[in-house]
């Protein structure tokens, strides 16, 4: 072409990188460029440890509301002896907060009984938990800057009391990436109808791409709706129909890459076509036996839901889902304002034979070796009263437990005050926590990075120590 030819000139500027690489070659650069995508956004292939991995997998059992530490397990004699004072001027602290800090003390009703070899202080509201004492690592001395529910939830789950940063479960789904390409990587039960505080906040991905998220799954026989093709639609008409999808779906995707919710949309239109392989299977319990059910309590009508949502949590897991929360009393139920007798021992009741359930079966299977459980709330209760037979919301001091992926049990980690109010020594905030979470999983969590608006963004917002002792060896 004659160099004075004005079209040597020509710029077309409404070419992008991605038409480039799909003209350039044949298009071969565009197949790299797609294969790269799908592995930095949808976190097809297992990302690499920095360390070695103690867990491979978590469950989080997440109680919502907020149990009563100091009448489940952290004993406080002092409070008994002192029930029905006002709280000592000596606890009370400018973090002191909540409720009326003149209100008087409330007395724990509880027997309790030291378990196992360990010797493992746990309340008679929890009898079948007691019984996996030894797997069990008490965490005593958690606090957290969350005095409402909704900024509770929000930092137990996020790291911060505000909205907007990605869930623990997604940063775990960005930096480890899937093992099952048929089943999500991050999966969201809960036991009831009831909206969880939050909502979809608590499983949200924040600034990453939508397809971090986490995957609700429903309460009920069907948890997955309408994974299973229509009646009378043949495996043919139905790989015809998702592949028109596809191509549909891309073509509109592609001048639209910066669009992250439509890209994670697609995707999870494809993840519901490949589901369709192995979900029904995966969530069919009733494929289990009747000792299986009656080990996680189905047969009882006060634990049958939670029991369906940890027998599921464990035929997840044992399918390579790296990151499974199961909300027990959504809702709020664990927010014992007042009657906290018979609130917590209704829902103590209806979860504590399905949790021990679940760690029975997580043994017997070799699954608890690098399956990490977590059980705790947001945060504890008060020693002092509310409404005469209540206790309050206390971010101060409270626990949580672990137990499994490498998880030292039988150990009991900080303490609280006398009065179950502060944590005092080895103090672990929820920053803390989720370090060590971390850890166990093989991640150094200062090195989990997501660049968010020229921003290096961290799961524990720049922030956490590891509690190195929780681990075995």
């Amino acid at each position: 072409m004659n160099p004075s030819d004005p079209r040597c000139h020509r710029i077309d500027r409404t070419h992008n990188r991605r038409e480039f690489l799909l003209k350039a070659g044949g298009g071969f650069g565009a197949v790299a460029l797609s294969g790269m995508l799908r592995a930095a956004i949808a976190g097809a292939a297992p990302g690499r440890a920095h360390h070695r991995q103690r867990a491979r997998r978590v469950i989080f059992l997440f109680m919502e509301g907020g149990p009563s530490h100091i009448d489940l397990f952290d004993p406080k004699p002092e409070l008994n002896r002192l029930a029905g004072q006002p709280l000592p001027a000596s606890f009370k602290r400018p973090i002191t907060a909540m409720g009326e800090a003149n209100s008087p003390l409330l007395a724990c009703k509880r027997e309790w009984k030291q378990h196992g070899e360990s010797g493992l202080w746990i309340s008679d509201w929890l009898p079948q938990t007691a019984r996996f004492a030894d797997d069990l690592c008490v965490l005593r001395s958690c606090w957290a800057d969350g005095i409402n529910h909704s900024s509770g939830i929000c930092q137990m789950n996020t790291g911060s009391i505000l909205a907007g940063r990605p869930s623990l479960g997604s940063w775990v789904s960005y930096a480890l990436g899937t093992e099952n390409t048929n089943l999500p990587a991050f999966v969201v039960l809960q036991d009831s109808p009831a909206v969880v505080v939050n909502g979809a906040r608590n499983w949200g991905s924040g600034f990453m791409p939508a397809t971090y998220q986490g995957v609700p799954f429903a309460s009920g026989p069907e948890p997955v709706a309408n994974l299973r093709p229509a009646h009378g639609v043949s495996d043919d008409r139905q790989s015809a129909r998702l592949a028109l999808l596809h191509q549909l779906n891309r073509e509109h995707a592609g001048p639209r890459s910066h669009q992250s919710d439509l890209d994670a949309r697609i995707r999870a239109y494809e993840l519901a076509s490949r589901m369709q392989l192995e979900a029904p299977e995966a969530i069919d319990i009733g494929r289990e036996t009747e000792a299986t059910r009656r080990l996680y309590g189905i047969d009882r009508p006060e634990s049958a839901a939670m029991g369906r949502l940890c027998l599921l949590a464990r035929r997840l897991v044992e399918r390579d889902v790296r990151f499974v929360q199961i909300y027990h009393g959504a809702g709020n139920r664990w927010d014992a304002h007042a009657g906290i007798e018979k609130n917590h021992a209704e829902l103590c009741a209806s979860q504590d034979q399905p949790v021990a359930g679940l760690l029975a079966d997580l043994k017997s299977r070799g699954l608890l070796n690098d399956t990490l459980v977590v059980w705790g709330g947001e945060f504890g209760r008060t020693p002092m009263s509310e409404k005469g037979d209540g206790r309050d919301h206390n971010p101060t001091g409270f626990t949580l437990w672990l137990a499994g992926g490498g998880v030292r049990g039988g150990q009991t980690i900080g303490t609280t005050d006398d009065l179950g109010l502060h944590a005092v020594e080895e103090r672990i905030h929820v920053h803390d926590l989720h370090a060590t979470l971390l850890w166990l999983m093989g991640l150094d969590h200062s090195s989990v990075v997501y660049r968010h608006q020229g921003r290096p963004e961290r799961p524990t917002v720049n922030e956490g120590d590891v509690v190195r002792k929780v681990a075995l060896g």
